[in-house]
């Protein structure tokens, strides 16, 4: 692509594109095409002028070298762009800001009085009918306040002033619509289905496939605890899907051979082969937009309160219009009182400064399903850790293997990473990775697998009966032993790692020795957490008193809960929730979702279960438990964002209403105020909660 150089400073250059005209999707084209370049840090591009402004940092000679090989036709290129960009909408909503105002300020130089009189008639009939409809639904909303003040000047014969109310009421609706949508459409894009891999169906072989190749028609797997990845049909196998994403509804749903599903609902039950039908991206925007809506419902009860209040404060406005009137005889000081209200602020400003805060936290790896939940985190007396994968790294390693019975140790692992790689979890994904390490590579031998809930895998290789999981489940629920003569060697296990443990046909074949290291910020984010307000922080683990104990030495927990299963930590949480304090629970895998649901907010790791992360209120990335501390001062600050606001709205707009009725401000000059400082406060709450880096890290 031939470009010239506009300007050139450091880390910043501005160039022109030698074409005759730039499409929006060429522009989203180039935009993302240039994101992706190494280096890049931002771009800006100009559909209209066919510009793009590009920072970087190295060598501008990457960036130069990729313009040159650009092309608004390059499959590649096209491929980078999401479904939806912003860009068509925020062009949408300025050319209707932009073509209302040329259109007041032609009718006021071209079009005399009487014609524009005439016109502010007519279009005040949809301002009545909003009014008409309020009141023969018994609500007396801001529509009343609006048609009432319209009225009252075409009644004086100022239709001037009707008309510029008009306009201002326009501009503001504009406005409105258009930093709510962006508030939306930002958050929707920020989020994603966090699934990168699959495996894929063919010849009867399973391979676990970059999703980006799936593509219409090919078949994939989807077992326990995993989210679908993509819409499709199934065509074998049998499922209890939890479609709570989609439907709003949790409980699961029966889905066997001819049934649809939908990309970003998970499998509680079962397995199932589904047969693609849309590739990456199709049907799933909606249906996020349709969780965002869904989520302004779970509004904050601050939220709620003062949306409460500024509806039953419309009727005092029309009564104070009324009483001014009574005493001044002043139409236009009554109008004044009419101008104002305070709905409009309180119902668009709070719940953009929401969703602000739902987007800021998306960009920083964080995301939340609705205000109530930011509401609840921020007024939390209890926080509930799991141990592995949250208080330990996500992601833990396999320190070694003993063998028993004399099976091999390397054929061992390798037979574990074959039964764990279909179920996703910190352990399941260490064992996995350490065949990888080691080269193990393993064909699909074994028959299917059944995942049993917090305890294990069970599977059958070559005629025999292979178990993979906890003590409990090996030893105790399924009755294996270990091989006669070899109790000295299994009682010499060492007690510094966590034992995974392989049992084939009920006989112990080998003890996967887990790693589990401390997170190193695990202890500085307890402490900032109880800083923060965090009352009582407990760790509750299956893990064995011993190792429990120490990680919770280690950390600084308030107390800690060994060798329990999924029905105990839900049930603690129940009992502090009957002592009527506030609860969080922070889990990642299957046996934690019952707590998470029982929790008043449950916070699921991005790398755990997709059944967690489905039922979790909140997701946090996995690789940074700094991620909490966050999340913690984003809703702390977004409660005092709220209350700000709210402080301001009932202050400013009393101040108006003083003002109007003391002759100082007219009808249009209350109600410019009146909607200017509605969108000023809306796009505060639009700006950053926190600083980049809210705890000095880099």
């Amino acid at each position: 692509m031939k470009c010239t150089v506009l300007h050139n400073s450091d880390n910043r250059i501005r160039v022109h594109l030698e074409v005759y005209r730039m499409s929006l999707a060429q522009a989203d084209v180039l935009e993302y095409y240039l994101r992706n370049v190494s280096g890049v840090t931002d771009v800006k591009v100009f559909d209209r002028t066919c510009d793009a402004i590009i920072r970087y940092s190295g060598e501008k000679s990457a960036v130069t070298k990729a313009l040159s090989v650009f092309s608004f036709d390059d499959e590649n290129a096209i491929a980078l762009v999401p479904e939806h960009t912003g860009r068509e909408l925020n062009r949408h909503y300025a050319d209707r800001l932009a073509n209302r105002v040329i259109r007041r300020v032609l009718s006021r130089v071209f079009l005399p009085y009487p014609v524009r009189a005439g016109v502010a008639l007519l279009r005040s009939g949809k301002y009545l009918l909003k009014c008409l409809k309020s009141i023969l639904r018994r609500e007396i909303e801001v529509s009343v306040l609006d048609a009432t003040a319209i009225a009252v000047a075409m009644l004086q014969g100022d239709f001037q002033t009707a008309s510029s109310i008009m306009f201002l009421l326009d501009i503001g609706d504009i406005l409105d619509e258009w930093t709510h949508k962006k508030s939306v459409d930002d958050l929707v894009r920020s989020m994603a289905l966090q699934v990168d891999m699959v495996w894929k169906k063919e010849d009867g072989q399973e391979y676990l496939t970059p999703i980006e190749q799936i593509k219409a028609g090919d078949e994939v797997v989807v077992r326990m605890g995993s989210m679908i990845p993509l819409d499709g049909k199934v065509t074998g196998g049998e499922a209890m899907v939890n479609q709570a994403s989609m439907t709003g509804e949790g409980i699961p749903v029966r889905k066997a051979a001819g049934s649809y599903v939908y990309a970003g609902t998970v499998v509680e039950e079962g397995q199932c082969t589904i047969q693609i039908d849309k590739a990456m991206g199709g049907g799933r925007y909606d249906r996020i937009v349709q969780m965002i809506e869904e989520s302004e419902k779970l509004k904050s009860d601050v939220e709620d309160k003062a949306s409460h209040l500024a509806d039953r404060l419309v009727p005092f406005n029309l009564a104070a219009a009324g009483l001014i009137y009574l005493i001044t005889r002043n139409a236009t000081k009554a109008s004044a009182a009419l101008m104002v209200d305070y709905s409009c602020a309180l119902k668009l400003s709070l719940p953009i400064a929401v969703l602000s805060a739902m987007r800021e936290s998306s960009n920083k790896g964080i995301t939340v399903k609705g205000g109530r939940f930011m509401e609840i985190i921020s007024d939390v007396d209890t926080i509930v850790f799991d141990k592995t994968g949250t208080m330990t790294y996500a992601e833990p390693k396999v320190a070694g293997v003993v063998s028993f019975g004399g099976e091999d140790e390397t054929e061992m692992l390798r037979l574990a990473a074959c039964l764990e790689e279909h179920y996703p979890h910190s352990i399941a994904n260490a064992v996995v990775r350490e065949a990888s390490n080691r080269g193990l590579l393993h064909e699909e031998r074994h028959t299917e697998v059944e995942y049993v809930v917090a305890h294990g895998i069970s599977s059958s290789i070559e005629g025999k009966k292979a178990l993979i999981g906890s003590y409990h489940f090996v030893f105790e629920d399924e009755g294996a032993v270990i091989p006669p003569g070899e109790e000295s060697k299994y009682e010499s296990l060492p007690d510094a790692y966590s034992h995974l443990y392989l049992a084939l046909d009920g006989v112990l074949a080998a003890v996967i020795l887990i790693e589990d290291p401390i997170r190193e910020e695990a202890p500085a984010v307890i402490r900032r957490l109880h800083e923060l307000g965090a009352k009582r922080i407990v760790m509750m683990t299956g893990d064995n008193a011993r190792t429990a104990r120490a990680v919770a030495a280690l950390v600084g927990v308030d107390e800690y809960h060994a060798e329990v299963l999924p029905e105990d930590k839900a049930a603690f949480i129940k009992a502090e929730h009957e002592a009527g304090r506030t609860v969080v629970m922070i889990g990642d895998g299957v046996n934690d979702s019952p707590a998470l649901s029982e929790a008043d907010a449950g916070i699921a790791i991005s790398d755990g279960a997709a059944i967690a992360r489905e039922i979790a209120d909140v997701t946090i990335k996995a690789d940074d438990l700094y991620s909490l501390v966050t999340l913690k001062e984003t809703s702390d600050a977004l409660m005092d964002r709220i209350h700000g606001s709210y402080r301001f709205i009932m202050t400013f707009n009393t101040a108006l209403i003083v003002l109007g009725v003391g002759g100082i401000l007219t009808p249009a000059m209350s109600a410019l105020a009146h909607n200017a400082s509605t969108i000023a406060v809306s796009l505060r709450n639009m700006t950053p909660l926190l600083p980049e880096n809210p705890l000095g890290r880099e």
